[in-house]
């Protein structure tokens, strides 16, 4: 802030307003990581820096005394407390205030930034940094809150129960402890994951080489080892069939049935729930057919069958032994819920002064769980002499539940490195006898340290999913950092957690130069998942038809299972609007920067729109490679921004600047794709430091028409780098170039050409002025190549349109350009006219069109026709044989199909539906028609026949 601020002309208010929220789940403008980004509005507080509010500073610390850890610019502990008092804005003190309630729900998040909004007073970015979303906005929302609390009390808003509300809906969003042991692990080995639902369902990996958990059942759990540790009664016969130690049990349904086994097992037993969990419904050491009786509705309410398993009561403590993989893990011993009388306080008391350790909360949300006192605890406590308003002795353990469940309000302490080796031999065997990868042994016996074949004791129970809170966060003893072996058996060491991922972006080129890198990866024999404007691409298969050029596309290619190698078409709105879809990049390609989009979401100028495009660029590792366009000036300059290893590419000629720059480059070890002009043609070449290699002729390429198409050159030593980076060998490279063609069903709207009563028609998605540029060239020289064996004059005939959410200027401009190099311009709109009036943006194009007429360019004839389907009869309708049409479309499929009502002859892409994918040769109507007609056939067929065996 300025060392002077002038006095405020308005009484401070609460007016600090959320305007507009975004959440970026990867690299983004603002950071190289996930941020939660607000735009606020200060209103009167833009005249108060925290200087000028008497004592916010102090309140505010003492509703977050964490606030002083905050280092802020300063680089200090307590920096941002000197900034507080040294004056700073608003915007700036939510920002810390954000992160500071993450902190308290035990999220560490240290990551946050305030700019002020360019050219907008009062108004500020608020970025800063989440691991939970929701947690994320709770907390930007509940500092805005405080802080208009804080410049104005609000008489409704009690900062301590607002507080309790983050923090109770915080810890009900949070991962319990097992999950986020794991995800630790996994990320300190950089392996991805993703949150598939609310709960624990994770994903770790990307691709072919993801696996999935949820909490500690993983991809490798078997279903039916579940379903055997859920039948009690089975798991004890399967554990006794191989010779280890398991009481005697039977199943029941009844009460009487209960009693029968209680008698034949012999007292004292145990009666639970069959397929029950937690300790739930568990009652020990039944002494008698009475306390049968009296257990067994108790076990039978907790199973699901209504079965109810009676065994033989074991004594000795409580063991947990979790085996991973066949191995042991961890092994603690747990210890019922209890309090120790200290000979003042009342049983009650001593509950209370349990739960009030900051270790217990609800549930699984702290290490331990806050003990409950129910009817059965109050018995069990009167079983031990007490009333729960009586003062126990000191020292003397009052229990408050039999089973040792952490779930229960047990404890747990660490005996890993204490057990036996015996025991620890038939712990694992009962896991391999039951099959689970992760399995929690339940043993009863004296000593863990002695043999139980000599000393007695038996498997009580064998868990699938057991939790991991018991061993890594014991109560007392040493930590068990279990999550490694998990992480082990679904990653082994070495084994790959992520795909390649190639990221594309720029203004024009990038989906043509997306489908050849596919194209070429696809002839490696790699299954290749593609985003792209046209939809999902998997395996070249389109799976969903969209604009999935944003995050959320990336992110279902990199859930999808047979994924092995990625390729991203990233726009300049899905950067802007959630970031990138993923944390990294392998390969990042940069097309070129031109004017677009500008004017919208912020970016005015083409330096804007570099910045933005760059995200690409920053999110490239140390180990991965940037593939960007020399030509262009704005490109070029992204080299800083990157990490990795540079790929030029360029069409310019050698001797030029660009060249230049390229070669003393190269002289130093660097890559490149560029062009070798001779008297044969053009050769694509790639260098790598001193050494060049000949890759193909651009004529002979089928994309680019002979040459003509210079835009598809530059596209493809785009992708040539670009594979050439991802390890490609050089035939597989030449050979994808030379078998990728503007065919509909390789790059369907861009260059499709069809042939109409001997009349070349075009199909093309161009929509901006650069594109119409290029459009042109390809015009130029595709024309004067075919005129020279042409008797009669080539007329050139043009159909364009512009997107309505353009600058009037831009859609000007485009039709300068297409003037300059059509004879005849048809002149149309799009269906979605993105909040203009029908006509404008065509009123734009006529305009500019006959400005570039008045300045002598080309064109004779200017024709408006709205619709599109319309506007393509028109165009088509005026040519001769031997002449050019040029469509440029917004629906390419339904203009293919208008087209063959021209030649009477199917079409590529035609049959194609928006509404769901296909194959583009097939008629979904029809299609849905037949298996309709089929099906109605089928059900007669079988009316007749069921009718038929009825009268039999």
């Amino acid at each position: 802030m300025t060392d002077v601020t002038p006095e405020p002309s308005r009484p401070a208010a609460p007016d600090l307003t959320i305007r507009s929220t975004r959440v970026y789940r990867g690299p983004n403008v603002w950071s190289y990581e996930q941020a939660i980004h607000l735009v606020v509005d200060l209103g009167v507080l833009e005249e108060y820096p925290t200087s000028k509010l008497p004592g916010f500073t102090d309140r505010l610390l003492e509703l977050l005394p964490g606030i002083e850890g905050h280092t802020c610019s300063r680089g200090h502990r307590g920096g941002f407390v000197e900034r507080l008092r040294e004056g700073t804005w608003l915007g700036h003190v939510a920002e810390h205030v954000a992160l500071q309630l993450q902190q308290e729900a035990g999220h560490d998040m240290r990551r946050g930034k305030t700019r002020a909004v360019k050219g907008e007073t009062g108004l500020y970015n608020v970025i800063y940094g989440f691991i939970d979303e929701r947690v994320g906005l709770a907390a930007g929302e509940l500092a805005v809150r405080l802080v208009n609390h804080l410049v104005q009390a609000e008489d409704d808003f009690d900062f301590a129960d607002a507080l309790e509300t983050f923090l109770t809906r915080a810890g009900r969003t949070a991962f319990g402890p097992s999950t986020a042991a794991i995800i630790e692990e996994a990320v300190s080995r950089d392996i991805p994951w993703t949150r598939l639902n609310e709960y624990s369902l994770v994903q770790l990996g990307q691709g072919v080489h993801a696996q999935r958990i949820r909490a500690t059942m993983t991809s490798q759990t078997s279903a039916l080892a579940v379903d055997i540790a859920g039948d009690k009664n089975l798991t004890t016969r399967l554990l006794g069939s191989a010779g280890l130690p398991v009481p005697k049990a039977e199943t029941v349904r009844t009460v009487d049935g209960a009693v029968s086994a209680a008698r034949r097992v012999g007292y004292p037993v145990v009666v639970k729930p069959l397929d029950g969990n937690h300790g739930r419904g568990v009652c020990l050491n039944l002494q008698s057919d009475d306390d049968v009786r009296e257990a067994f509705p108790i076990a039978e309410g907790q199973s699901r069958r209504a079965v109810v398993q009676v065994e033989s009561f074991i004594t000795g403590k409580d063991y947990r032994c979790l085996i991973i993989g066949g191995r042991m893990a961890a092994i603690a011993e747990r210890v019922p819920a209890h309090v120790i009388g200290d000979g003042e306080h009342t049983v009650s008391e001593l509950v209370d002064i349990t739960n009030a350790d900051p270790r217990r909360g609800v549930g699984h949300e702290k290490v331990l769980t806050r003990i409950k006192v129910d009817d059965a605890a109050i018995e069990l406590v009167r079983e031990q002499g007490f009333a729960m308003d009586e003062v126990p002795p000191k020292d003397k353990m009052v229990k408050l539940a039999l089973t040792g469940n952490m779930s229960t309000g047990g404890i747990s302490v660490d005996r890993t490195f204490d057990a036996h080796p015996d025991n620890i031999e038939i712990a694992e065997e009962a896991a391999r006898m039951i099959g689970l990868d992760v399995a929690g042994i339940d043993f009863i016996c004296p000593d863990i340290t002695a043999p139980v074949r000599e000393t007695g004791g038996a498997i009580c129970e064998v868990n699938a999913a057991p939790g991991f809170r018991m061993h890594t966060h014991p109560t007392v003893g040493e930590p068990q950092f279990i999550a490694k072996p998990v992480v082990d058996l679904l990653f082994p060491p070495g084994a790959a957690s992520r795909v390649p991922i190639v990221a594309v972006t720029g203004t024009n080129g990038k989906t043509t130069t997306s489908r050849m890198i596919a194209h070429i990866m696809k002839g490696l024999g790699r299954k290749v998942g593609m985003t792209s404007t046209d939809g999902i691409v998997i395996d070249e298969r389109l799976v969903i038809k969209a604009d999935a050029s944003g995050p959320r596309s990336a992110r279902m290619v990199l859930q999808n299972p047979r994924v092995d190698f990625a390729i991203m078409e990233v726009a300049r709105g899905g950067i802007l609007r959630e970031g990138l879809g993923y944390d990294r990049n392998d390969i990042a390609v940069v097309t070129n920067i031109q004017a677009d989009h500008l004017g919208m979401r912020g970016v005015d100028s083409l330096e804007d729109l570099a910045s933005v495009k760059s995200v690409v660029v920053e999110a490239v590792p140390r180990d991965g490679f940037a593939v960007l366009n020399a030509d262009d000036p704005l490109v070029r300059q992204m080299r800083r921004r990157c990490s990795g290893t540079i790929v030029w590419f360029s069409m310019e000629p050698p001797g030029s600047a660009v060249r230049e720059f390229i070669d003393e480059r190269c002289r130093r070890g660097a890559r490149a794709v560029v062009l070798e002009p001779s008297d044969r043609g053009e050769m694509i070449v790639l260098k790598q430091g001193r050494r060049s290699m000949p890759l193909a002729w651009t004529h002979l390429l089928p994309s680019t028409f002979g040459g003509a198409a210079r835009m598809n050159v530059a596209n493809a030593l785009a992708a040539a780098g670009a594979a050439f980076a991802a390890g490609a060998p050089l035939h597989d490279i030449r050979q994808g170039l030379r078998t990728f063609d503007t065919s509909y069903y390789l790059s369907p709207g861009r260059l499709n050409r069809v042939e109409l009563n001997n009349a070349e028609v075009f199909v093309d998605y161009c929509h901006n002025p650069p594109g119409m540029e290029r459009l042109g060239e390809f015009v130029e020289g595709y024309v004067k190549a075919r005129q020279g064996a042409s008797e009669t004059r080539i007329s050139r005939i043009g159909m364009i349109g512009a997107a309505g959410d353009r600058r009037d200027e831009d859609i000007r401009e485009l039709a300068r350009i297409a003037a300059r190099h059509f004879d005849v311009l048809v002149i149309r709109e799009d269906d979605n006219l993105r909040r203009r009036a029908p006509g404008e943006a065509a009123a734009l194009l006529v305009e500019g069109a006959k400005q570039a007429q008045a300045d002598g360019a080309r064109v004779r004839v200017i024709d408006t026709v709205l619709n599109e389907l319309d506007a393509v009869r028109n165009a088509v309708l005026r040519s001769n044989p031997g002449d050019l049409v040029m469509l440029c479309v917004d629906q390419h499929a339904k203009v293919l199909h208008e087209l063959e009502a021209f030649s009477h002859k199917a079409q590529a892409g035609s049959r194609f539906s928006d509404d769901q994918p296909g194959d583009p040769d097939l008629d979904p109507t029809e299609l849905a028609a037949e298996a309709e007609s089929a099906m109605e056939q089928d059900d007669l067929e079988l009316r007749e026949a069921l009718e038929s065996s009825a009268s039999e």
